[in-house]
């Protein structure tokens, strides 16, 4: 029996930053996010955002990388967001995403940093909440490459 305890805050944005996922139906995407979660054997812990990015917080198998959990996702909602009528406007994931891990000790810090997303965003844009993330985690943010698609 392994044990493993692998706790991701991983954070996705619209192509081009557009802000394509209305919040009178972010819900509807956020379930079908949990489903995803569910399907491989992950756990949700919070999931929230604003109409140009998401944050999701879980844990993932040991034998499911992160990158293969987001590479995954965003297919999946990608096809999804184009089907839905609700989401007229959708045109796709941006290449790039973050993926940060934490431990247990975190947890709570990063839940409630998701939860409170649209209170956050009155002060603080997409762009500087983004590279405030990478700094904090120690990467160099390339400024060729920063929110481009």
């Amino acid at each position: 029996m392994s044990y493993t305890s692998t706790m991701y805050h991983i954070i996705v944005r619209t192509h081009s930053s557009e802000r394509t996922i209305s919040e009178e139906h972010e819900r509807d995407l956020y379930a079908y996010v949990m489903g995803i979660v569910d399907e491989v054997g992950g756990k949700l812990y919070r999931i929230g955002g604003m109409p140009d990015h998401i944050h999701i917080f879980l844990s993932l198998p040991a034998n499911l990388s992160m990158s293969d959990f987001v590479q995954r996702m965003k297919t999946a909602t990608s096809k999804w967001l184009k089907a839905n009528p609700v989401f007229p406007h959708w045109s796709g994931w941006s290449k790039e995403y973050a993926g940060f891990s934490y431990s247990v000790k975190e947890k709570d810090r990063v839940v409630n940093y998701i939860r409170n997303q649209k209170e956050h965003h009155k002060r603080m844009t997409f762009a500087e909440e983004y590279r405030a993330f990478l700094e904090e985690n120690g990467l160099t943010v390339d400024e060729r490459y920063f929110l481009k698609d």
